[in-house]
């Protein structure tokens, strides 16, 4: 026997991701791993505006927040621990000053309007379908910013509910933008607060839900990173010290399926030739003034030039400045 794995094999997606395609990621941790790696090939993406969010309603109401360019305001924060905050944003956002803290979440939402509205692709990932209500109003919140537990009722969403709350946005999503791609992943990283079976339940039901979204909508696709790591790869030297979250081996796996499944050849080149000035772009030289170091500031900076003169619509305005600057 000489494969001694479930190899899971996928075929490119319909829609392909250019080199200046334009990609949203919102949802779990996972969602910020796989849009780090896209924003580290200098593919144009924005990554979670509200920070990290966990459930499908909390994702849900940040969409809508976005679509509506949502105004927040006073009424929408509360004051805890010497920080402001909103159970809409992640805690790391939270503010000792209120008119800050308010600029920046309002600044952020309406970047992330303008980004969506003009997107090629949406990725909403999952992690789990177990939500936290606020006693006192109801609201399901996407961060419990360490409230006591009794402060909150905890119980877990069922497929109708996610389907029913889902067809809506979908169609607000693509009146907003019709040409918009959405895919859909399930967060590997396992909720072991829920406990093995609760996280194993929680996890169904989100796979459940996403099958009948993507049957329902043609628009929409499911991309199995889940699978990735619980099937495929399948062994706890694939995962971080804390034998819950992916480790950057497992990571670096699954973008490269994403890479084969979503980038267009086109894309997959310029990856590459990005990834070669990449390395030049982060040498440490002993001696950054010696003629020889100058010399290879100056050949990276003509690469540079002709990378964007080849793809005139990437941004390396920064890559650009850093090696300006170097050169004497």
């Amino acid at each position: 026997m000489n494969n001694f794995r479930t190899e899971i094999i996928t075929q490119p997606h319909n829609k392909q991701i250019e080199y200046n395609s334009s990609v949203l990621f919102i949802g779990s941790c996972f969602a910020n791993n796989i849009g780090s790696k896209c924003e580290e090939a200098k593919i144009p993406c924005m990554i979670n505006p509200y920070g990290t969010i966990y459930n499908p309603i909390s994702v849900k109401n940040t969409l809508k927040f976005i679509i509506d360019k949502y105004q927040f305001s006073e009424k929408d924060l509360r004051y805890e621990n010497n920080l402001w905050h909103t159970f809409s944003h992640h805690s790391s956002f939270n503010n000792s000053d209120k008119e800050q803290y308010l600029k920046q979440v309002n600044k952020n939402n309406e970047d992330a309007h303008l980004f969506l509205k003009e997107a090629d692709f949406l990725f909403i990932t999952f992690g789990t379908a177990w939500v936290y209500q606020f006693i006192e109003n109801n609201q399901v919140v996407s961060n419990c910013h360490k409230y006591p537990n009794k402060s909150f009722n905890r119980y877990i969403l069922n497929i109708s509910e996610i389907i029913d709350i889902y067809k809506t946005i979908i169609t607000e999503l693509l009146v907003f933008n019709p040409t918009l791609n959405i895919i859909f992943t399930v967060s590997p990283v396992r909720h072991w607060k829920d406990g093995a079976h609760g996280n194993q339940i929680s996890k169904a039901t989100l796979l459940l839900a996403i099958e009948q979204l993507v049957d329902t909508f043609e628009s929409c696709s499911y991309f199995p990173a889940y699978e990735f790591i619980i099937d495929d790869l399948r062994d706890y030297r694939f995962y971080d010290k804390d034998m819950i979250h992916p480790n950057d081996v497992a990571v670096d796996y699954i973008w490269k399926k994403f890479e084969s499944h979503f980038l267009s050849q086109e894309a997959l080149v310029y990856q590459n030739e990005f990834q070669k000035l990449s390395k030049s772009l982060n040498h440490r030289p002993f001696n950054i003034s010696s003629p020889q170091h100058q010399d290879f500031l100056k050949k990276v900076l003509q690469k540079l030039n002709q990378l964007k003169i080849k793809y005139p619509n990437v941004n390396i305005s920064k890559e650009l400045s850093k090696i300006k600057s170097e050169i004497l």
